[in-house]
């Protein structure tokens, strides 16, 4: 979401504190650039963004009953593993509970323990709910056959990192926050859809259906295929998360938690203050000038673990499994905001979270102190010498 002022220039990943209360804006601009709901100045977009037409769009996005996505996404489309989303080569994808510690990890959490504290600062989930119709995590859908649909980029879509591509709305689907594609609650507004016949996975950030016209924030588009390189879509190049990271590859939901096993690392999110100012390791490819944290502080893209020696009986079945994943898989620093996870939203998952018996308070009793920062290999500073260079995608 944008920011309120909570942590200076924050961007992506939905954060809803308390049912009923708009979410805190809980995410870094993913360009890291000027563009903020408390600066006027916004970025430079060179893409036109004074096109009003309205778009041709058949699709009813209004009827939550139509949606064809009952499956959870990362079920092996495309070539990849079961539980996965891209190739076996992807490091979101690969196991480090035998990778060596970095040696600063001691430091990291020791920082951690001592600076991200306050009321919000817990290992809370934002997606877990038994309220129907509940609007909390992230919104993921699959495209069906629904007719890619061109969009009108405006001031939260950056070139070169964002692409332009038509982008498939599903009928009945709905952005994250949102019960259905307009963002009038003025979040992060995330609209992700995968296209399992394409083998594309489309990712925006403040998407926005006003009527019949399609208004769009950054879009990354991937390729479910590529086997991509560590630099991703591009070194210094955001994506729908400020690290530059897919999300719908880090996201997890009650289908996995059925299945008793995820595979693959989670996404994890800190305030811009805790994160290392203008720093980011593999697998992310962007930080951004919100963060502010010191250099004891994890950077974009540091991947920690929880500890072998933690205690798995201490949790309730559903969450002992987001646990092993946590131990083996480990977690991603992909965005800045407030509560630390993120799952998915459940209304268009085949079980639902009240189905598996997982709720947002049901990893709070872990600590920073049970986990450990795995090697983090070369840091790359972000600074105006880090310039994004890509094609942006336009079909």
């Amino acid at each position: 979401m944008r920011h309120l002022g909570f942590f200076g220039l924050d961007k992506l990943a939905a954060v809803t504190m308390v049912a009923g209360l708009l979410a805190l804006c809980a995410c870094d601009d993913p360009s890291g650039k000027t563009n903020n709901v408390n600066n006027v100045n916004n970025v430079n977009n060179v893409n036109n963004v004074n096109n009003v037409n309205n778009i041709n769009n058949t699709n009813n996005v209004n009827n939550v009953n139509n949606v064809n996505n009952t499956n959870n996404v990362n079920n092996g489309l495309c070539g990849a593993a079961e539980g996965q989303l891209f190739s076996a080569d992807h490091p979101w994808n690969q196991r480090v509970d035998q990778v060596a510690l970095d040696a600063e990890s001691d430091d990291i959490i020791t920082y951690l323990e001592g600076n991200h504290a306050a009321a919000w600062a817990q290992f809370r989930i934002d997606g877990p709910s038994d309220e129907p119709g509940n609007l909390y995590g992230i919104t993921i859908l699959r495209a069906g056959q629904a007719t890619p649909q061109a969009f009108i980029p405006t001031d939260d879509h950056y070139s070169p990192d964002c692409d332009t591509s038509p982008v498939p709305l599903p009928a009945g689907g709905a952005i994250e926050g949102e019960s259905g594609y307009a963002c009038d609650n003025d979040g992060d507004c995330h609209l992700i859809v995968v296209d399992e016949a394409a083998c594309r996975l489309y990712e925006m950030w403040r998407a926005n259906v006003e009527e019949d016209t399609f208004f769009g924030g950054c879009l990354a588009v991937w390729d479910l295929t590529q086997v991509y390189t560590p630099s991703l879509r591009g070194e210094c190049c955001t994506s729908a998360d400020a690290a530059g990271l897919p999300i719908a590859a880090t996201m997890f939901g009650p289908d996995e938690i059925t299945a008793g096993e995820i595979r693959h690392a989670l996404r994890f999110i800190l305030p811009n203050a805790n994160m290392r100012e203008r720093i980011y390791v593999r697998p992310a490819t962007h930080s951004t000038q919100a963060t502010s944290g010191p250099a004891a502080a994890p950077p974009y893209g540091a991947r920690l673990r929880l500890r072998a020696d933690f205690d798995l009986e201490t949790l309730n079945p559903a969450a002992r499994v987001v646990a092993v994943a946590l131990q083996r898989y480990g977690m991603i620093l992909s965005d800045g905001g407030n509560l630390t996870f993120t799952a998915l939203n459940d209304r268009f998952t085949t079980n639902t979270w009240a189905d598996v018996g997982l709720g947002p308070q049901d990893l709070t009793s872990l600590a920073w102190t049970d986990f450990e920062v795995v090697e983090l290999g070369e840091r790359f500073t972000w600074d105006n010498s880090c310039n994004c260079e890509r094609t942006p995608l336009t079909n």
